[in-house]
């Protein structure tokens, strides 16, 4: 991968404690980079935007210098093709990047990197914006489902703070066989399978999580970020390629 992605440190341990096998995550306080990327199936103009995605991913660690989320819209949906990864709740997430002004509009395929439109993208730019500053430090552990986490909190922003955690699909393929992208087999990483929120008074969780649905992919990841109840604005995030023994 090239230097000029930057990353929290992570610590990415297993223990195996009273016969309970644990997936624990730990940041340093450095801001993470995230690129968020708005995509469908249903759009001809996606397919370079999720190439570029899957081409991030790195064999032995794909979340190693960057954390993707690839969600995929359902406002393409009426044009033939249902992409079957598509829900309203990201094409909503979508519009409140316009709400909030990190965006201009609302189109695919659209990139959203450390909170802000990467327009650059479609000038040929890849080499992805660096996230600079402080971010607070986040740690969590998934034991028999049940993800335990604790947020130091942003030196600048303050609480109540939510708890974000997504699934990402790895590894996906689809033959698309109406619409925009008809007879087109088109591959995915990153992509956002299920996602849920909890909001705390006291900077930490406790969740129990549904195990990640079956979608065709290779390999599922799991996704942790800390956020704002008032704004989408990524804080601190962690993620890694789930480990099925946590369940």
């Amino acid at each position: 991968m090239k230097p000029y992605f930057t990353f929290p440190a992570i610590t990415l341990c297993f223990l195996l404690t009273s016969n309970l096998f644990a997936q624990t995550f730990a940041t340093d306080s450095s801001a993470p980079t995230i690129i968020e990327l708005y995509t469908s199936e249903g759009c001809s103009s996606c397919p370079p935007a999720d190439s570029f995605l899957s081409q991030l991913a790195i064999k032995h660690d794909p979340f190693e210098s960057v954390i993707p989320l690839a969600y995929h819209v359902d406002y393409w949906n009426y044009i033939g093709w249902e992409d079957r990864f598509s829900r309203a709740e990201y094409s909503n997430r979508q519009r409140r990047h316009v709400q909030e002004g990190n965006t201009s509009q609302v189109y695919t395929p659209g990139f959203v990197v450390n909170n802000k439109e990467w327009r650059a993208w479609f000038r040929g730019a890849r080499e992805i914006p660096r996230n600079e500053g402080i971010a607070g430090q986040l740690s969590a552990q998934l034991t028999d489902g049940f993800l335990d986490a604790n947020y130091s909190g942003h030196p600048e922003i303050k609480g109540p703070y939510l708890l974000n955690v997504a699934y990402l699909g790895m590894g996906i393929s689809t033959q698309v066989k109406a619409g925009e992208n008809k007879n087109r087999k088109l591959k995915h990483d990153y992509v956002v399978l299920d996602s849920f929120s909890l909001i705390s008074q006291s900077n930490q969780w406790q969740i129990k999580l549904d195990k990640p649905p079956e979608k065709g992919q290779q390999k599922t990841g799991i996704a942790i970020w800390v956020s704002s109840v008032n704004s989408l604005d990524v804080l601190q995030a962690d993620a890694a390629l789930l480990d099925e023994d946590a369940f």
